[in-house]
């Protein structure tokens, strides 16, 4: 018997492919709803670590509905409570400050998540480090390797799992450079 509830995972799903309704992975044609089910997977796979395994999938599903979409944070925490609108509140970038100092405030507002939260921003990069689009520099390849090494060192700890995986996808991501 799964640790989690298919009922509230297919909630969040269909919220989330209305919230990313005509968006596409970008490079691709692939609807963007995707890339929040291969998040969603890879918080799947490590759901014997958690405590709260419906809490990560709802963050994993609904991670950028309010970094990427016309959602708010009240339509979220009144479609799935509070605890999880401030789970994907804390993995939305804050779009005022700059690109690094988004990414370090973000990780600071993850860590004071449950680790589930965590977990998700593991995942979350582990599927972005796919093949990068391919108008994006060598250096702008390196940058995001390096941003992947800063949030496995910091939010590492939520998942022996996660960790490894990032690890070997930072490592296999050196070849793009």
């Amino acid at each position: 018997m799964p640790t989690w509830s298919q009922d509230t995972y297919l909630a969040a799903l269909a919220f989330a492919a209305r919230a990313h309704q005509g968006q596409t992975i970008p490079g691709s044609d692939l609807p963007y709803v995707i890339h929040v089910v291969q998040v969603c997977m890879e918080v799947m796979a490590a759901s014997d670590e958690m405590v709260q395994a419906d809490l990560a999938i709802q963050c994993a599903l609904l991670h950028d509905t309010l970094e990427d979409t016309s959602t708010t944070f009240a339509q979220l925490q009144g479609a799935f409570g509070s605890e999880v609108a401030e789970g994907v509140q804390a993995l939305t970038k804050n779009t005022h400050l700059t690109k690094d100092q988004a990414m370090l405030d973000s990780l600071q507002r993850i860590q004071t998540q449950p680790k589930e939260v965590w977990m998700v921003k593991l995942a979350d990069r582990i599927t972005n480090l796919q093949t990068p689009p391919h108008f994006w520099t060598s250096q702008k390849i390196a940058l995001y390797r390096a941003e992947a090494e800063i949030i496995l060192r910091e939010l590492g700890p939520a998942s022996p799992y996660l960790a490894q995986r990032l690890a070997q996808k930072i490592e296999a991501y050196r070849a793009f450079e």
